[in-house]
């Protein structure tokens, strides 16, 4: 796993508290159709819009 994907990870169960059990389906539901993480997050209701945006907020730090 690359490490920006782990960080991001990190950063969903430390920082949003979201269980392990909703990343893990998020991320193997990602993998299968090629689609952000986070959106997928947000298309099964894991995360709110305002944590969704916690998310790229986020993101964009780590890639500056």
């Amino acid at each position: 796993m690359e490490k920006k994907r782990r960080d991001l990870i990190q950063f969903l169960r430390e920082e949003l508290a979201l269980p392990v059990a909703a990343i893990e389906l998020a991320a193997r539901r990602s993998e299968q159709n090629t689609t952000a993480l986070p959106m997928v997050l947000w298309q099964y209701g894991l995360v709110t819009l305002a944590q969704l945006d916690q998310i790229f907020d986020w993101m964009e730090t780590i890639s500056s």
